[in-house]
């Protein structure tokens, strides 16, 4: 073997080895102890006793917990479209814009903001003599407060909101390395803009796309505090359901078993949409673009 190539392999393995070393400490190391919890019996006074059993496996199916993980899922998946339906847009905008850098700072400027500050912000904006409810009985469009807040819609707001930046900042690094000549040579072949958008733009973008919906629907599915705050009894999430068992109910065993779902429908899902991604690229490199006679592209 080559002295050189020898000595970049050992330079590799020894750049490597913090993070190696920092994911086997922080998530491998956790992720089986998380493991192991769920096939234990749950302690008298919490902690787990060190007997082998499927019981958390079974509470799971309890109608009740079944209904909230229903509910995480419709409120991640509406929370995440929502998302990405807002942050396409402005990460377009983003791109094609001569001040980057002012955009840009305005998208991260949040992130300087603890998370709950910006939650109780939008307590205080949503509540029934907050700004909203307060400027719309000014103009005389309502005489009592609206219920904006401790509802499913108060929290699919704040998450949206809190996960925004999430969505935008990838969407506009994939956008920002686009040929817009495409576009233009797409309206040339007599598609319209929004065939051209959809057809040429959306494709090409595939991959921030994904990650822009990585980005936001994983956190999402696990939130806890923004239910917690802005939600209702209807806002009940699986991240509220875990920590409840972790720190009322004394529920261990429990408390990982829905720790280990989330893990695995959250994986899955990524799996899911970059196996699918991967085969429509594939697909799309071999497929011959065609130009229909009508104006559109195919």
């Amino acid at each position: 073997m080559d002295p050189r190539e020898s000595r970049g392999r050992r330079l590799g393995v020894t750049y490597a080895a913090p993070m190696g070393l920092w994911l086997t400490l922080f998530f491998l190391v956790p992720l089986l102890i998380i493991v192991m919890y769920s096939f234990l019996k749950k302690g008298l006074y919490g902690g787990v006793e060190w007997e082998f059993t499927l019981s958390a496996y079974q509470q799971m199916f309890n109608p009740n917990f079944m209904r909230v993980l229903l509910r995480t899922l419709w409120v991640a998946f509406i929370s995440t479209v929502i998302t990405i339906f807002l942050a396409l847009p402005c990460g377009y905008a983003m791109a094609r814009s001569r001040h980057q850098t002012l955009w840009l700072g305005m998208v991260i400027i949040p992130f300087w903001t603890n998370s709950l500050i910006r939650v109780y912000a939008w307590i205080a904006i949503l509540s029934s003599e907050g700004f909203i409810n307060e400027a719309l009985k000014a103009i005389g469009l309502i005489q009592e407060s609206l219920p904006l807040i401790y509802n499913q819609g108060a929290v699919v707001t704040v998450l949206i909101y809190m996960y925004l930046p999430f969505a935008i900042l990838p969407l506009f690094t994939t956008i920002d390395k686009f040929d817009f000549a495409l576009l233009e040579a797409a309206r040339d072949l007599g598609a319209t803009k929004p065939q051209a958008i959809f057809k040429v733009l959306i494709p090409n973008i595939r991959s921030g796309i994904i990650t822009a919906v990585i980005f936001t629907f994983i956190p999402i599915f696990g939130a806890y505090a923004v239910p917690l705050l802005v939600g209702g009894k209807d806002s009940y999430m699986i991240g509220n359901i875990i920590v409840d068992q972790v720190t009322k109910t004394r529920n261990w065993p429990l408390a990982s078993a829905f720790s280990l779902i989330i893990t695995l429908l959250s994986t899955l899902g990524v799996v899911w949409m970059m196996t699918a991604s991967a085969r429509e690229s594939a697909r799309r490199k071999t497929a011959p673009q065609v130009v229909d006679v009508n104006g559109g592209i195919v």
